[in-house]
């Protein structure tokens, strides 16, 4: 952490509520909120656009909240939360401005957060080592996985024990060899404790320290909670993916936002290039297994490489049988060669459920090779569906929650007004893009539109209570104001938005009628120079009998 706790924004705070407020008068569903600070200059300010509430909807299971922009030095305390989508792609989730660094400042940010989120907790949540983040999180997110950033770990260690790094050229690599190649926890306490004597660091603080935090960032101690990262051995080394390349030393306040949205532009062009790769190419099978073309048809091609690649893999892994009890079968998988490094399959025949020592699937969420191979020894020809997790699959944004996950996450019964405005938003849009196809499907949608809103008016007449309000903005001492459903202004602001999607549909029916007009007249020109080319053909035939 940095030893300056807070930091002025001066000017700059303004340029950037400009903004926000802009935004939020575009679009409603973006959320920002500021806490209490009389000239705006220290409080800390959070804000997330209508695309990041709803990404988080759909893969808000794994989170990665990002400070390292205080170990960099930059100029401008930014903040994300990210995690990542369907194509194991980074997705934004929320930024912030930290001006004061003090727990009571981070926990607001996550209380603000969560609350944009519409309570949803995270299954885990990845940070870099700080006490005051460690607190915060235990506070606002009991529930959720804390993990520490092995990046962050190895820096803070490299700094405390240069001297040991210099004298020692081993000591990092060994470290780092300590943390990564336990496959259990017997071997990391083996390897730790072999470790220390080795380089006579039994009686360090710092990594005594380390030690009994353990199971905040030592991989091995973490498999059992997913974390979206679609490897075991990979990530988790950085955080700062999603704004790499667009907030660096030189950013300020002025061209912060700028380079915000470039990024979130990026980000979402990948998406779009692997939704159309998933969606119009069909990868190549390496097997003739019905799961891998099962596979094939419901992952999106990126995840759908990496179970491929562990489907491959058991043909070097063959499965040894070492206990049986009525309905479950205990196995022994190692690769050829390799029996010191075997996993145990536990496989419930009954319930076509398996478990393996290595985790694979409760971290990634993607199927490994050690219970594959027993699949294929059971003769399970097909994935059962509880190992297909849906925010994996090219479905994976439908619906509104993370279905594999439900159970896990927390949410509150109190939805806002903003949340509910987007989702009704993209269901119109929806409309809007199949309506404008063709002239037939532009009627039909149309009348059920205005079917639609004949019913809404119908059931608004009817009631009497109050909508649940959505939380827009703090207020000058910190607090969240609520705006009421019922309040004239959101009514004209809801029948302007519906106005504009009208008007929309509207537009889009003309230019295709326009379209269609257009065909019309070449397809009329088309048939005209084919009778001209036909009565020549024919003249051209009875010049030659004559």
């Amino acid at each position: 952490m940095s030893s300056t706790r807070q930091r002025p924004l001066g000017g700059g705070a303004h340029h950037i509520l400009d903004y926000l407020k802009r935004m939020q008068a575009e679009n409603p569903a973006f959320f920002y909120a500021v806490q209490d600070d009389n000239d705006l200059s220290c409080g800390n300010i959070f804000w997330a656009d209508a695309t990041s509430r709803t990404n988080y909807s759909y893969f808000g299971d794994a989170v990665i909240f990002d400070t390292t922009y205080k170990t960099n030095r930059y100029r401008v305390p930014f903040a994300s939360f990210t995690g990542f989508n369907h194509h194991g792609q980074h997705v934004l989730f929320g930024c912030a401005l930290i001006l004061n660094e003090y727990e009571s400042s981070f926990i607001w940010l996550f209380k603000t957060w969560l609350h944009a989120m519409s309570g949803r907790h995270p299954v885990s949540i990845t940070t870099d080592l700080d006490p005051f983040l460690q607190v915060a999180i235990a506070q606002v997110l009991p529930s959720t996985r804390h993990r520490f950033c092995k990046w962050s770990i190895f820096r803070e260690t490299r700094a405390k024990l240069s001297h040991l790094c210099q004298s020692h050229p081993a000591f990092e690599t060994e470290f780092k060899k300590c943390v990564h190649e336990s496959e259990t926890i017997d071997d990391f306490e083996s390897y730790w404790h072999s470790f220390l004597e080795r380089f006579y660091v039994m009686d360090n603080e710092w990594l005594q320290s380390m030690y009994n935090a353990r199971q905040h960032w030592v991989p091995v101690f973490l498999r059992d909670t997913f974390f979206g990262e679609i490897s075991l051995n990979e990530g988790n080394e950085y955080l700062n993916f999603y704004f790499d390349g667009y907030v660096n030393s030189s950013t300020t306040l002025q061209v912060l936002i700028r380079q915000y949205e470039k990024a979130v532009s990026s980000w979402h062009e990948r998406e779009l290039k692997a939704d159309y790769d998933t969606t119009n190419s069909s990868p190549a099978l390496k097997t003739p297994s019905p799961m891998e073309k099962q596979a094939a048809s419901l992952y999106t091609r990126k995840i759908f490489m990496k179970f491929q690649e562990e489907l491959v893999e058991t043909l070097a892994n063959p499965a040894t049988k070492i206990d049986e009890s009525g309905t479950i079968t205990t196995y022994r998988v190692a690769k050829f060669g390799e029996n010191q490094k075997s996993h145990v399959v536990t496989f419930n025949s009954f319930e076509m459920k398996a478990s393996c020592s290595c985790q694979m699937f409760e971290y990634s969420g993607i199927i490994c090779r050690h219970i594959l191979t027993v699949f294929r020894a059971k003769n399970v020809l097909t994935l059962p569906p509880q190992y297909v997790l849906k925010r994996w699959t090219r479905n994976a944004k439908t619906g509104t929650l993370l279905d594999e996950h439900a159970s896990e996450l927390p949410s509150s019964t109190r939805e806002s007004v903003t949340v509910r405005y987007n989702n009704l938003r993209q269901e119109a849009i929806k409309y809007v893009e199949e309506g404008a196809k063709s002239i037939q499907i532009y009627h039909v949608a149309m009348r059920a539109l205005q079917e639609a809103s004949k019913k809404v008016c119908t059931v608004k007449n009817q009631s009497t209570g109050t909508a649940e309000g959505a939380t827009v903005t703090n207020g000058s001492k910190g607090e969240l104001l609520a705006a009421d459903a019922d309040d004239p202004m959101q009514q004209a602001e809801k029948q302007k938005k519906i106005q504009e999607l009208t008007a929309e549909l509207e537009a889009t029916n003309q230019r295709c009628e326009v379209y269609r007009a257009n065909l019309l007249a070449v397809l009329k020109d088309m048939e005209e120079q084919k009778l001209k080319l036909s009565v020549k053909v024919q003249n051209a035939r009875l010049s030659l009998k004559e």
